[in-house]
């Protein structure tokens, strides 16, 4: 969710330099189920470009018919999707269409929070209705200090409806490791929306343009590696493709806290991995242990680079959402509890 609310406030920004006017979509309530859940946004631009997503497609086109009111009053309203007959889903989405001018504080200020991998909230106030309209708006609360996403209008925060949502950091996955697999890892990482950082041998160090979609590359060794940022919203990937550095690599990590750290290799390796880690640091706790995923990835047959990748970044979102891994034929009910 945080780097799609980012990439919307970038290029609302855009849009503000160019003269192009805007207008946010936030889906508020959910009436039974749905492709995607409340908290999902888009940005509506009066040259009739679209940023983001509300659904799979579908209801995309019908809210940017209905805010065109918007664009012209300039008053924020709530639109009702009824899903049931149109998407095959069985719900009702209740949209939020506000006009937004974004300050210079708040951008300031919003810059600061994603380079620093702070959390934020925003705060959502409307009525529940179809084409209700009224003081709506939504309130970015960064450091404690709230910014309405739109400085020249009032919101009234005595509405009856408020949806309020706490945004984490940008996921970050930290990659050690520098060759054509890690490029790969890279790119899939870049595909989430996640901040991807890579470290690579001193020895044969790589440049920003070698991995793209990369925010940093930079070359290190186990001992003189950063660990200040690594945190819950970090995961670790280390493909070396050299058993003393993973080695190393993995004393030094049992000073973070990361959610996730996988070690390529083969399924032999793991065993002597775990034994020489055990002499070097008889005293390694067994959470950390559990957080080593070797070989990484799930068992869906990956073979090539970007399988591989890809069943690496798949079993990663599971560690973090905590899901345990099946086909979703299975499931009866509700995909998302």
């Amino acid at each position: 969710m945080t780097h799609e609310f980012k990439h919307i406030i970038q290029q609302a920004l855009l849009n503000q330099q160019l003269g192009i006017a805007n207008v946010l979509a936030t889906v508020v309530h959910l009436e039974g189920s749905s492709y995607r859940k409340p908290g999902v946004r888009m940005l509506l631009s009066s040259d009739d470009s679209i940023t983001g997503a509300v659904s799979g497609g579908c209801v995309e086109k019908e809210v940017q018919r209905r805010a065109k009111s918007v664009f012209e009053t300039q008053i924020a309203k709530v639109i009702a999707y009824d899903g049931r007959y149109r998407l095959g889903c069985e719900g009702i989405l209740y949209i939020l269409l506000e006009p937004i001018r974004i300050s210079k504080e708040f951008i300031s200020e919003f810059l600061k929070i994603i380079n620093n991998r702070d959390q934020f909230s925003i705060e959502s106030f409307y009525n529940l209705g179809d084409e209700s309209e009224g003081s709506f708006g939504s309130i970015v609360t960064l450091n404690k200090h709230p910014f309405s996403l739109n400085d020249q209008h009032e919101i009234d925060t005595s509405l009856s409806g408020i949806f309020k949502q706490n945004l984490s950091p940008l996921f970050r996955l930290l990659i050690i490791g520098g060759e054509h697999d890690a490029v790969k890892l890279c790119k899939q990482g870049k595909i989430l929306g996640w901040q991807v950082d890579v470290i690579t041998s001193i020895k044969d160090p790589k440049q920003l343009k070698d991995f793209p979609g990369a925010n940093s590359v930079i070359a290190q060794t186990p001992e003189i590696v950063q660990l200040e940022e690594i945190n819950e919203y970090t995961a670790i990937v280390i493909m070396n493709h050299n058993f003393s550095y993973d080695l190393r690599y993995l004393v030094r990590l049992q000073e973070t806290n990361s959610a996730y750290i996988g070690v390529l290799g083969a399924a032999k390796r793991r065993e002597k991995l775990f034994n020489e880690l055990f002499e070097l640091t008889p005293n390694v706790s067994e959470e950390f242990l559990d957080r080593i995923h070797t070989p990484a990835g799930l068992n869906i047959g990956a073979i090539t680079p970007e399988e591989i990748a890809l069943s690496i970044v798949a079993e990663i979102l599971s560690v973090v959402r905590d899901k345990e891994v099946f086909s979703l034929k299975k499931i009866i009910g509700n995909i998302h509890s």
